[in-house]
């Protein structure tokens, strides 16, 4: 599916993004080390056995850029000129493997851009749900998406 134009968007609108993904080891391991980030907590299972979570987590970046990244398809897939930013970014409960990310995305905002009249401004709130129904990561993001062309 590709993505929407910038007067596609409500505020308001709701998506419930079709596509989820489960999260391995493997997905774990590959974005921990590639990113050059040794935390015991994501690598080590002995380590994290001692931990208040009593096992790995998966590393929270992955999981926003993961939550992101299902969003995409429904929303801005080439219709996205620039991520402008993120904020209010929190994970309120941690992803373990095995957990199935399903993601939610509510249109917060937008406006037309002062200074290019082919393009708008659309802020996304986005919210990954594991399979227990709780909340694992929340990020508003703004997007500088293209307008439908004339």
């Amino acid at each position: 599916m590709a993505g929407l134009y910038f007067e596609e968007f409500e505020v308001g609108q709701l998506f419930k993004h079709s596509l989820t993904r489960t999260v391995t080891e493997m997905d774990n391991v590959l974005f921990s080390t590639l990113t050059m980030n040794p935390q015991p907590l994501h690598l080590d299972k002995e380590f994290a056995s001692k931990t208040e979570f009593g096992q790995i987590l998966v590393n929270s970046l992955f999981t926003l850029g993961l939550v992101i990244g299902i969003s995409v398809g429904e929303t801005t897939l080439g219709t996205t000129i620039a991520n402008l930013g993120m904020t209010d970014t929190r994970f309120p409960h941690p992803v373990f493997y095995g957990d199935t990310i399903r993601v939610e995305t509510t249109i917060i905002s937008k406006r037309l851009s002062k200074s290019r009249g082919d393009a708008g401004i659309v802020e996304f709130e986005h919210r990954g749900i594991n399979q227990r129904d709780e909340v694992v990561c929340l990020c508003r993001r703004s997007g500088f998406m293209k307008c439908r062309p004339a």
